[in-house]
C-alpha cells in the first residue's frame, strides 16, 4: 500500500460573467441628492405627530428648518438624543435618527424631568 499523498491539479472557479447595468450619471447624482435630502430631512414619529396634533402645537416651516440645523450641529457634537425647547413647544429628538421621538406643549414641559437625554437645543424664535 502506498502512503504517499497523490497531488492533483486544481483549477479555479469560474464564475458567470454579470456585469451590472451601468446607470447615466445624472440618475446616479439624482438618487444621491434625493437620499442627502432625505437623511437631512427631520422625520416626525407616529407618536410624535400625535401628540402635536393633541396638543395643538403648530412649528412654522423657518423653525423646523432651524431645529434641522440645530440637530445636525448636535449630531456633529456627539449628541445622541436631545430636548428641543422652542417657544411654544418641547420636543425630545433623536439626532442619530434625525428623529422627533416626542412633543409637547412649553407648559406642560414647565413641570417636567427629562431623563435619558444628552443635549438641550434652545430655540428662541
Amino acid at each position: 500500500m502506498d502512503h504517499r499523498i497523490l497531488q492533483t491539479q486544481s483549477h479555479a472557479l469560474q464564475f458567470p460573467n454579470t456585469r451590472k447595468p451601468v446607470l447615466q450619471q445624472q440618475e446616479t447624482s439624482n438618487n444621491f441628492k434625493d437620499m442627502l435630502i432625505d437623511a437631512q430631512l427631520v422625520k416626525v414619529s407616529k407618536h410624535a405627530k400625535e401628540r402635536l396634533q393633541e396638543r395643538n402645537i403648530t412649528i412654522n416651516d423657518k423653525q423646523w428648518q432651524l431645529i434641522t440645523e440645530k440637530m445636525v450641529e448636535a449630531k456633529n457634537k456627539g449628541i445622541t438624543d436631545s430636548l428641543v425647547v422652542t417657544d411654544n413647544a418641547a420636543l425630545l429628538v433623536s439626532t442619530k435618527n434625525h428623529t422627533v421621538v416626542t412633543a409637547m406643549d412649553r407648559e406642560e414641559a414647565t413641570n417636567k424631568i427629562f431623563t435619558n437625554i444628552n443635549g438641550t437645543i434652545l430655540i428662541n424664535e
